[in-house]
């Protein structure tokens, strides 16, 4: 039996137990859609009432640029390195252990400047359901590893692979790239790293196969500190 969005809305209902909270972890390669079905699924489980479940991403842990310059790794910007893995697991234990205090706040990215930005996404003691998205979300190297122990379950989208670098290049290009620093970019670094994420689909708890009729038309509007559409022009976790 084909896979539904309402199944999917179910299966992430059930997750928090036991008036605890869950941590329901979204990976996949860049540009297969994560990000649009981590927004969604919040979207919908929230509906109309009081907010009781949070979208954190994995973007708002990139290293500033700054950073990336001091280590050499710029021109790599996306790559597993490139990000602080150590403070995302610990962010993700703290949400784990910190349900009945204060806010806990995450950062999210700045699409205008590409850097992170502190204290941008709130978490309520109120959200019993935690939706973060990313692509690194099943390494098991350096501080990746510690990752999936904070996750109660976590899916994997699949999509099309032609349809993903289409996605891909079209939103380099939306980002004010040419077509030609577009596909030159998506073809080193970014493929590079999807091939890296595609490695580790067998250890999600589910395939999600990502079809279009799951994805609602984008608005023209956005927001500047974004929680979990886009990173920046050079990659998108």
């Amino acid at each position: 039996m084909a896979l539904t969005f309402d199944d999917l809305l179910s299966r992430a209902r059930a997750l928090p137990r036991g008036g605890r909270r869950a941590i329901l972890g979204i990976a996949g390669s860049p540009g297969s859609g994560k990000s649009t079905l981590a927004e969604r699924v919040v979207r919908e489980l929230n509906g109309d009432g009081e907010p009781w479940v949070a979208h954190v991403p994995m973007d708002g842990f990139h290293l500033a640029d700054v950073e990336l310059d001091r280590l050499g790794r710029r021109d790599r910007k996306g790559a597993p390195d490139t990000f602080d893995a150590a403070g995302y697991a610990a962010l993700l234990t703290r949400l784990r252990e910190e349900t009945y205090g204060d806010i806990v706040y995450a950062p999210g990215f700045e699409r205008v400047l590409e850097q992170p930005i502190a204290g941008a996404v709130p978490v309520p003691p109120t959200a019993r359901l935690v939706v973060t998205e990313g692509n690194y979300l099943l390494l098991d190297t350096g501080a990746w590893a510690r990752v999936r122990s904070c996750l109660d379950e976590v899916w994997f989208c699949e999509l099309d692979e032609s349809e993903r670098l289409r996605r891909l290049i079209a939103r380099h290009e939306e980002f004010g790239k040419t077509h030609e620093e577009a596909v030159a970019w998506v073809m080193r670094s970014d493929q590079r790293n999807a091939e890296l994420v595609a490695a580790t689909r067998d250890r999600a708890d589910l395939v999600v196969p990502v079809l279009d009729s799951w994805e609602p038309a984008r608005s023209g509007a956005r927001n500047r500190v974004d929680a979990g559409r886009r990173d920046d022009r050079g990659s998108r976790p």
